[in-house]
């Protein structure tokens, strides 16, 4: 069977998956919501997406991903390690099985092709709609002095730090599609302009240099076999070293947020919550599966990193898993043939990796995992299609007269 035709309420199951991942912690909004109301919400989007998407494939029919794979093999450390805590952390593994199920559904659509990263940019997209908003509605509440008047969601309670990633990862894949003439001009200024505006209010240096740094990675990918892509990197290194001369201490300024040297190297107050982390003592147990998944806090504070969060919470175990996610994406994204596809693949890679040092996300439910889940299915192969069964020409029926031989 060739590749199919990725039905339409496939989107619908993706953005029901964005819209249990936005969470539920985060700035005061415009009009309160109860955390139970969002928990509510979230939840019932992702018991929603994996329903729709066992309706819509009752066959089970999956696409073998070694990063689904993998990320079983984590769901599975996840329960072992929390099955002593009781309720709390019983339910979010629930949550990750329902999370990671439903991907295997989806997985019957992943073939190389840009669906999914359309999906991904549209669903985004809606969600920083809702962050301008709430900008135009309120901009006091959306920008309060709380967050250091760095930009917040203030009609769904949404952090800086999410609204940067949601941008910088629609603005990189836009470029890319642009780039690949997989989209206009217009339809690609409509999402980058926004959404860089918006990146810019929230004066997240995480997001910005996994933008930057993504791009390069991924552009560099096609420099050899697109002429747009070496224009585009051409001018992007002509603004980039104009934008450092002149506009320096401006920059500078942007970048530092307002922060003493004391406080920006300590990373905003992180290094010394990873210092407790790692020199709390643990049982070999705990080392290897970690205390059960919990709000990737410790000590009342967030972790604010990936391989320590997993390390908390997962062990060892979890974070051989995760590594393991991205070296063989990498690798696989590496081994493929320069296309459009394998650059977008490459700049979800790299942007996870890099934010996944002062984020945390890679081993729960959460839109780092649908990232890499984009990324996955730009890099698997397309289904080859069956040789259709040649049909057998019937034989004449011969009379049995003429059956006899003939004399000569």
């Amino acid at each position: 069977m060739g590749a199919e035709r990725t039905p339409k309420i496939v989107g619908t199951v993706w953005g029901l998956l964005v819209l249990n991942t936005l969470g539920s912690a985060g700035a005061k909004t415009i009009v309160p919501l109860p955390r139970s109301l969002i928990q509510m919400v979230t939840m019932g989007a992702l018991v929603a997406a994996f329903a729709l998407a066992l309706t819509v494939n009752l066959r089970l029919r999956i696409r073998s991903s070694a990063y689904l794979l993998l990320l079983t093999l984590l769901l599975v450390s996840s329960v072992i390690s929390s099955v002593h805590l009781g309720f709390g952390a019983l339910f979010r593994c629930f949550r990750l099985a329902l999370f990671v199920g439903t991907l295997w559904l989806l997985s019957r659509w992943w073939d190389g092709g840009l669906t999914f990263v359309r999906h991904h940019i549209r669903m985004y997209f809606a969600v920083l709609g809702t962050v301008a908003a709430g900008l135009v509605v309120s901009p006091g509440a959306a920008m309060p002095d709380l967050y250091g008047g760095r930009l917040v969601g203030a009609l769904w309670p949404l952090t800086p730090p999410q609204i940067g990633q949601y941008a910088a990862v629609i603005i990189g894949l836009t470029v890319l599609l642009l780039l690949g003439r997989r989209t206009d001009k217009v339809s690609a200024a409509v999402v980058i302009v926004p959404s860089l505006i918006l990146l810019a209010l929230t004066h997240t240096r995480t997001a910005t240099l996994g933008l930057l740094l993504g791009l390069l990675l991924a552009i560099g990918s096609l420099l050899l076999t697109s002429a747009a892509a070496r224009r585009f990197f051409t001018w992007a290194v002509a603004c980039a070293t104009v934008a450092a001369v002149g506009f320096a201490s401006a920059l500078q300024t942007w970048f530092l947020r307002g922060q003493s040297k004391e406080n920006f190297s300590s990373l905003t107050g992180r290094a010394k919550v990873w210092d407790a982390l790692l020199a709390a003592p643990r049982t070999t147990g705990e080392k290897f599966f970690g205390v059960g998944l919990g709000d990737k806090s410790f000590g009342g504070l967030p972790i604010d990193n990936s391989w320590l969060a997993v390390y908390n919470e997962q062990g060892l175990i979890g974070v051989a898993l995760v590594a393991a996610i991205i070296i063989v994406l990498g690798g696989v994204a590496l081994l493929r043939p320069p296309s459009l596809s394998r650059a977008c693949a490459i700049f979800l890679i790299s942007y996870c990796a890099i934010a996944s040092y002062t984020e945390a996300g890679l081993g729960d439910a959460s839109p780092y995992l649908l990232h890499l889940a984009v990324a996955a299915s730009l890099l698997t192969a397309p289904a080859a299609a069956t040789p259709l069964p040649t049909p057998q020409v019937p034989r004449p029926r011969v009379p049995r007269w003429s059956r006899k031989s003939e004399v000569a």
